[in-house]
């Protein structure tokens, strides 16, 4: 028989809605919270049991609690998504229509790049090719700050890069829209954005799945061809340390370009 939602449940997705994403060790915390608090059992190993039983009541409002990966350091955060909205059409209400415009171009570079980042610069060069409403490039500039802080961007040293909420939110999409270039992890089988690429046989692997999987092998070989693994592995040693650039993807980068022009 199915768990029966609770007023613990509630308060949990509560707080999940308010924070839009939550890392999974807070989640685990608030799950033990509101049992106690609610006088409901509790178990640390349940939380997807706990999930699940959310996820069956949401499922007639075509929205759920999904967990997703960082690409930075690999821990798992869980995101309630809207089903039944595609794409950019879920922000629609926070944002212009030229803002909106500006993070469909800015993902058009983040995907279409080579690490998975795109230039501050290379984004606010587009703020005055907008075909809405053309922006200042310091209108643009805040723009990016409000992406930031809405946790659909993420910026590191003048880069930025797809928050993890908005891979999790927006990854079929990604799928549907970019099938030239988006790729799954061959390990996770979840959307890598940032990631790199077998020279060999053109699989993709996030950065955090690489380090696990590479961590215990002697000799790096892809997991799905078997030849060597040309890559650099961040955070594990090795004595060649130079690789290649990773082939294909400005190939189907210029593909994709010409496709969707």
């Amino acid at each position: 028989m199915a768990a029966q939602m609770t007023d613990a449940h509630r308060r949990f997705l509560q707080v999940l809605m308010s924070h839009g994403i939550m890392e999974g060790s807070e989640a685990r915390k608030l799950h033990k919270h509101c049992c106690e608090v609610h006088n409901v059992y509790y178990a640390h190993d349940k939380l997807a049991d706990f999930i699940s039983t959310i996820n069956r009541q949401l499922q007639p409002l075509f929205m759920q609690i999904r967990k997703g990966m960082s690409e930075d350091d690999g821990r798992a955060h869980y995101a309630l998504v809207n089903l039944a909205e595609t794409e950019i059409t879920k922000m629609a209400s926070d944002y212009t229509e030229n803002e909106l415009e500006l993070f469909r171009k800015t993902m058009d570079l983040i995907i279409l790049s080579e690490n998975g980042f795109a230039p501050s610069t290379d984004i606010l060069n587009l703020a005055d090719q907008l075909k809405t409403k053309k922006m200042k490039k310091k209108e643009a500039e805040q723009v990016l700050k409000a992406f930031v802080e809405d946790k659909w961007l993420s910026e590191r040293n003048g880069e930025f890069t797809l928050h993890t909420r908005c891979i999790i939110e927006m990854e079929q999409y990604i799928l549907s829209n970019y099938q030239d270039v988006a790729r799954k992890c061959n390990i996770c089988h979840s959307l890598a954005i940032q990631s790199q690429v077998c020279e060999s046989c053109g699989i993709g692997m996030h950065l955090p799945c690489i380090r696990k999987y590479f961590r215990a092998q002697t000799e790096p070989r892809c997991p799905q061809c078997n030849d060597f693994w040309t890559c650099d592995i961040p955070g594990v040693s090795r004595t060649d340390s130079q690789s290649p650039p990773k082939p294909g993807r400005t190939e189907k980068s210029f593909m994709l370009s010409t496709r969707r022009s």
